[in-house]
């Protein structure tokens, strides 16, 4: 008969054996350097679920006659500035009064 001795002892587990380095998903850090990238990958289908559903038109049906209008009133504001006696003699107090008037 064998003693109670010389049986062997129980094995801790593996999963609390300080030697034995644990799985990967177990690191926090781990998912750190995961989260980055898996978040602009969500954030990049979001966007392009926006852009299908909600598409901006680019150009309107009558494009160039609305740029002749808006041409022809940024001529219209121009000349009428260049009517304005204020710009005319805008510096008249630094300027020699002309010869006329000495």
């Amino acid at each position: 008969m064998t003693s109670p001795q010389s049986q062997p002892q129980p094995q801790p587990r593996s999963d609390q054996d300080p030697a034995k380095p644990s799985p990967w998903w177990r690191h926090g850090h781990v998912w750190l350097v995961i989260a980055g990238p898996a978040a602009v990958v969500v954030a990049g289908i979001a966007t392009l679920v926006l852009a299908v559903r909600q598409p901006d038109p680019l150009v309107a049906e009558d494009y160039y006659r609305r740029g002749i209008e808006i041409n022809k009133t940024l001529a219209a504001q121009q000349e009428g500035k260049a009517m304005l006696p204020a710009l005319q003699g805008r510096n008249h107090a630094v300027s020699p009064p002309p010869a006329s008037a000495r």
